[in-house]
C-alpha cells in the first residue's frame, strides 16, 4: 500500500485522501494550523490515524514556533480539529501531560518525536491485536459487509475493521467483502474499495440503500466496522449510516461487530447521547466533485456521524479481545 503518513524533518508528510482513488498526491504540512486543516477538511481521516496526525502535528507546531510557552496553543488548535472521535483527544492530552513542564527547547523536540512515533508504532500494534482477536468470530467461506474505512488509509497499520478483514483473507477465511459506498462522501466507494482491491482482497461494492435486499437474496456472516468514540453504556459513534446498518442486520439476524483500540474509549461519557456530533457543510451533500446535484437553496442536515446503541452490537473487538458493549466500562477502566 501507500505511504499514508510520514514526519520528515518538523514538517509532516500526508497522503491526500480528498482525491483518491483518481489521483495519489501528497502535501506536506510545515504549521501546526495546515495540520488542523488537514484533518479538518478530512485530506487525513480515521479516528486512529488523525490521533497520529496530531501526535506528530504537535512536533511540526514546536518546529515553527520554536517556543516552550506555545505548547498549550499547538494542542489546542489540533484539538479544534474534528469533534467526535475520541482517539486525538486522548493521545494529545496524554503527550501534552508529558511535555508540559520541560523547559529546554531542543528536550523538548526530541521526546516530541519519541512520543510522536510510539504512537504510531503502538497503533500499528494495536491493529494486529484487533486482527488476530476477531479472527474468533469469522467462520471460513466468510462473507462480512463492512462500512465506510477502517483499513490502512485510516490507521497506523492494517487497520481495525478492515484489519480483521485483511487476516481473515490471508488465513483463506475469507470468500467475499461487500463495501457500502458510504454517502454522502463515499469513503467506501472511494478508500475502501480502492485499497481492497489494491490488495487483492475479493469486493463488492454496493449503495447504502441496497443493504436490505442485499441481506434478503445473500448468506451475509456478519458485519464488522470501526468506531470514531465508544462511551461506557457500549453505545458507538461510527460514520453516518453505520446506525442503518446496525438496525438491518438486527431484523435479518447477523451477527454485528465493533472494532476498535483502546483509544477510541472514552469512559468519561456515559451513554450516546453525550457524544458531540460533528456537523459538517451542506456543500457536501449538495454537490459531488464540484457538481451540483440538488437545489442551492434547500436545507441540508449533515451529521457526519451517528450513534449505534449498545443493544445492537453483538461484540466489540478490541486490543484486548472480544467484549460486550456492557463489559466495556468494567475492562477499560474505573
Amino acid at each position: 500500500m501507500l505511504k499514508v503518513i510520514e514526519y520528515r524533518d518538523g514538517n509532516l508528510v500526508i497522503l491526500d485522501q480528498r482525491l483518491l482513488p483518481s489521483e495519489e498526491k501528497y502535501i506536506i504540512c510545515t504549521t501546526v494550523e495546515e495540520v488542523r486543516d488537514a484533518i479538518r477538511e478530512l485530506a487525513v481521516r480515521g479516528a486512529p490515524l488523525i490521533a497520529i496526525a496530531a501526535a506528530y502535528g504537535v512536533c511540526v507546531g514546536l518546529h515553527q514556533y520554536k517556543d516552550p510557552s506555545k505548547l498549550d496553543y499547538i494542542v489546542s488548535t489540533l484539538k479544534s480539529a474534528r469533534p467526535t472521535a475520541y482517539n486525538i483527544f486522548l493521545i494529545l492530552d496524554k503527550i501534552n501531560e508529558k511535555l508540559r513542564n520541560i523547559k529546554d527547547f531542543d528536550v523538548l523536540v526530541s521526546l516530541a518525536e519519541d512520543e510522536a512515533r510510539r504512537v504510531h508504532d503502538e497503533d500499528k500494534e494495536l491493529c494486529d491485536s484487533i486482527a488476530e482477536n476477531g479472527q474468533k468470530v469469522i467462520p471460513d467461506g466468510a462473507k462480512i459487509i463492512t462500512y465506510c474505512n477502517t483499513g490502512m488509509l485510516a490507521t497506523g497499520g492494517i487497520g481495525t475493521a478492515l484489519g480483521v478483514i485483511y487476516k481473515a483473507f490471508w488465513k483463506g477465511k475469507l470468500e467475499r467483502v461487500y463495501a457500502c459506498e458510504t454517502r454522502p462522501l463515499l469513503q467506501g466507494a472511494r478508500l475502501t474499495a480502492y485499497e481492497l482491491s489494491k490488495n487483492g482482497v475479493p469486493v463488492k461494492l454496493i449503495s447504502d440503500n441496497m443493504i436490505s435486499y442485499l441481506f434478503s437474496k445473500e448468506r451475509i456472516d456478519l458485519a464488522i466496522v470501526g468506531a470514531d468514540r465508544i462511551v461506557r453504556n457500549g453505545d458507538v459513534a461510527n460514520k453516518i449510516g453505520t446506525y442503518n446498518l446496525a438496525v438491518v442486520c438486527k431484523h435479518f439476524g447477523i451477527p454485528f461487530y465493533v472494532a476498535a483500540p483502546y483509544t477510541t474509549i472514552d469512559l468519561s461519557l456515559e451513554k450516546g447521547e453525550d457524544i458531540p456530533i460533528e456537523e459538517r457543510s451542506d456543500k457536501e451533500i449538495k454537490f459531488i466533485y464540484g457538481k451540483q446535484i440538488s437545489p442551492l437553496n434547500v436545507d441540508v442536515w449533515n451529521p457526519a456521524f451517528d450513534v449505534t446503541p449498545s443493544e445492537l452490537i453483538t461484540g466489540i473487538i478490541t486490543d484486548k479481545g472480544i467484549f460486550r458493549p456492557d463489559e466495556i466500562k468494567y475492562l477499560y477502566g474505573k
